[in-house]
């Protein structure tokens, strides 16, 4: 892709991105158009319920994009992805033992001190599961048994997490079983100050990591061969993986399908395996589908919301579907 096709599809998928952002922002089940700009309650609606949701969108909605991007381009495999291979999984059982262990001592992991100690050990769960996959994957060069590994493991924690709610109160139950159905609108603008800040770090890494990540899509020996240090790079690409799913699960709950179904679209519409133009496309697509996301969840009902996971499983499964029948697809 040249660059000034490059440069124009970025900014046609920067108007749909800001389309979305508009339409998320002003429509629901109140319309801000049938509101008076005065009126206290169109304040309220905006900068205390939209803006943080929609703003949560973007954060979320990218960074998960970003990470299933380089987890594929590091594993070299399309079906790499935080909810597939089980880093979501992680990042939820430690997110489900910070809020019972808080619960247990009243304190809610939803307010200021339990808000950190959950997303403290979310990036913990992410990180650890992570880091198994990229064992997993020196000791075994098969696509498939990291996939097999992921899963199995995504299983097992799976397995661990319910009985964790087994054993946990009704109220806690019932707090934790909402959270993991996935959810934009648990955050406020204060909670935005302390997401976008490590946001715009790991996204400002990713962006550094553009040269090796291109060099090792080739080959790992001819990366080396370039004086690049692959042991180096994987320890990189698992703390930026580790901190924005850790931080994005933790206030979201584990959206599934945006990780693994936006870097395969990105390839499949724009033929490009180049760094820089997928880490733009992945941060804007991912941004517009979670945006897209939301609105369908606003605008189904006006009596209530649908779960944010729904919709991106309704929308993701169908490109994962295609991959399997798209053989000649690969990420190099």
């Amino acid at each position: 892709m040249n660059t000034s096709k490059f440069i124009l599809t970025t900014l046609y998928l920067t108007l749909i991105l800001t389309g979305l952002f508009i339409c998320d922002i002003c429509f629901g089940s109140v319309n801000l158009f049938s509101l008076d700009s005065s009126n206290s309650l169109f304040s309220t609606i905006l900068y205390d319920i939209r803006l943080p949701k929609t703003l949560t969108c973007l954060i979320a909605g990218s960074g998960l994009a970003l990470c299933g991007l380089l987890m594929q381009s590091l594993f070299r495999n399309p079906l790499a992805g935080p909810y597939v291979l089980g880093v979501s999984s992680g990042a939820s059982l430690f997110v489900a033992i910070a809020t019972m262990l808080l619960t247990s001592i009243h304190v809610s992991g939803f307010f200021l001190l339990g808000k950190s100690v959950v997303t403290m050990f979310s990036i913990m769960g992410a990180f650890g599961v992570t880091f198994i996959i990229l064992m997993v994957s020196k000791k075994s060069r098969s696509n498939v048994t990291i996939l097999l590994v992921g899963l199995m493991l995504a299983q097992i924690l799976g397995a661990l997490q319910g009985l964790i709610e087994f054993l946990s109160s009704a109220d806690g139950l019932k707090t934790f079983i909402i959270w993991g159905m996935g959810s934009v609108s648990n955050t406020s603008l204060s909670d935005l100050l302390f997401i976008f800040p490590i946001f715009l770090m790991t996204v400002s890494c990713a962006f550094y990591l553009i040269k090796p990540l291109n060099a090792i899509l080739l080959n790992e020996q001819y990366a080396q061969n370039l004086g690049i240090n692959t042991n180096l790079l994987r320890l990189q690409v698992i703390i930026i993986t580790a901190i924005l799913v850790g931080v994005i699960t933790a206030f979201c709950g584990p959206i599934a399908f945006v990780g693994i179904s936006v870097p395969i679209a990105s390839r499949l519409f724009f033929k490009s395996s180049h760094h820089l133009h997928q880490i733009t496309f992945c941060l804007l697509l991912g941004a517009s589908a979670l945006l897209f996301a939301d609105v369908v969840c606003q605008l189904v009902s006006s009596q209530f919301m649908l779960p944010i996971n729904t919709v991106t499983t309704l929308i993701g499964s169908p490109v994962v579907i295609y991959l399997l029948f798209k053989s000649k697809l690969s990420i190099g």
